[in-house]
């Protein structure tokens, strides 16, 4: 069975989608987009926990994280707002890469999955 939760309008994509005991979310990037990478990082972060409580999970179950960074050297400012999140005991598999991402400041996007 798979389980849709915050279908967009559009129909283009669900926010979070529950399948075989997996959420997978779908790629995040921050509501205010005049923050820097930490502030964006932060918001994208809060934005996961919701969506992990949608599915009925939480952060001590993500298995496997991408984060694309528009600039790579911002690395240590996004990380820093990453180990005030993460569960330092149960932390996921993760990937960090530089990425073109959409304008209108996006500076982060995250995306993830985690056990249900």
């Amino acid at each position: 069975m798979i389980t849709r939760h915050e279908v967009e309008d559009t129909g283009r994509l669900s926010r979070v989608l529950v399948a075989n005991g997996v959420a997978y979310l779908s790629g995040l990037t921050a509501r205010d987009r005049t923050q820097g990478v930490r502030e964006q990082t932060a918001d994208i972060l809060a934005q996961i926990d919701h969506y992990l409580a949608v599915a009925e999970t939480d952060k001590s179950k993500v298995l496997t994280c991408n984060v694309w960074l528009k600039d790579i050297r911002t690395y240590d400012e996004m990380n820093t707002a990453w180990l005030e999140w993460v569960d330092k005991q149960k932390p996921p598999a993760r990937a960090t890469v530089e990425a073109r991402l959409l304008t209108n400041g996006r500076l982060v996007e995250i995306q993830l999955q985690a056990l249900v």
